[in-house]
């Protein structure tokens, strides 16, 4: 079996042949080539690859599916970045930035159409799952988007809502990339759907992860500003619980603090974290996702492959989960 580190080098290989130096015009394909050379952590054609050879699949098989999905991926971002009207990405200038908002979405447009391409050279006994599995998915995380958008000027926001929108929005893709190479190695219904459930809860707890090292991690291991979620408004399960929680003079100060972005960051930042660590926000965060992380495992546990085997994906998946502040 090969492990994460392996994956990862024979996605980046495959990345790096994909080019449009001779595609004309150069506007559509220079933001791709440019967005595509980003970097990134590549976790879901990873969890592509990891799948398949759980279930005795041969990767090179899912190696297709695997650049389809982080295409996708990678479009969603540039599409996501003008929506936010986000200046950097990975730090470096986002595509809308750097060319222009009507590139950044035709050059996006193409990519989610590279992605089916990808899709379509996959094995052929398997093509008309792949592909509903992809459409499906791209679908839902739209709707995880929408959602986000819509969550931004709603003031009564559920902490189940919230959870559904990152379902959508993030666990989706995890899931639908083991889905997919657990279907090219030909695993069966049931092994197939618990996959998909483990990946699922991953998906939220990283999620759930991301959204507390936005206020409690280390910038350095971060690796971007701690307490943007905050500066912004932004709705996380963090702030969502201590809404829930705050009573009395906490909860007038959150109203006030998420009802303006007139403030200066820094005592903003430092006032809200310290009504969070009142109210005991961290600890709640990281039991949320202790839970999720464990019912992964559970899906995990009932995967009809011998537990030897599972080391390398849970040994991934905890990467993901489990990170350092």
């Amino acid at each position: 079996m090969y492990n994460s580190e392996q994956l990862l080098l024979r996605v980046k290989s495959a990345l790096s042949e994909i080019k449009f130096d001779n595609n004309n015009p150069n506007e559509l394909y220079q933001p791709i080539t440019y967005t595509l050379n980003l970097g990134g952590k590549r976790i879901r054609p990873v969890m592509v690859l990891l799948a398949c050879d759980l279930f005795g699949g041969d990767i090179e098989t899912a190696i297709n599916p695997a650049i389809a999905i982080e295409i996708f991926h990678n479009f969603t971002l540039l599409h996501d970045d003008i929506m936010d009207n986000a200046p950097i990405r990975r730090g470096k200038e986002t595509v809308f930035k750097k060319w222009n908002t009507n590139v950044a979405i035709l050059s996006g447009d193409t990519m989610f159409a590279l992605a089916y391409k990808y899709l379509v050279k996959s094995k052929a006994q398997n093509i008309q799952s792949i592909l509903d599995i992809f459409t499906k998915a791209a679908i839902e995380v739209c709707e995880g988007q929408q959602y986000d958008m819509n969550y931004e000027t709603e003031y009564n926001v559920s902490i189940p809502e919230y959870i559904e929108m990152i379902r959508l929005k993030t666990a989706i893709l995890i899931a639908t990339s083991l889905r997919t190479g657990a279907v090219v190695a030909g695993a069966d219904k049931t092994d197939v759907e618990n996959i998909y459930l483990f990946g699922e809860n991953v998906g939220i707890a990283f999620q759930l992860m991301d959204d507390l090292l936005d206020v409690y991690g280390n910038q350095d291991v971060f690796g971007k500003k701690i307490g943007g979620d905050i500066v912004t408004n932004k709705k996380t399960y963090l702030l969502i619980k201590a809404m829930n929680e705050a009573k009395d003079n906490d909860l007038a100060e959150l109203k006030k603090y998420f009802s303006s972005t007139n403030f200066n960051d820094e005592e903003k930042i430092k006032s809200v974290t310290t009504i969070y660590d009142r109210l005991g926000i961290r600890e709640s965060t990281n039991s949320m996702i202790n839970d999720c992380y464990n019912k992964a495992l559970t899906y995990l546990s009932k995967i009809s492959v011998d537990a030897d085997k599972k080391t390398i994906i849970k040994k991934y998946a905890d990467q993901l989960v489990i990170r350092d502040f």
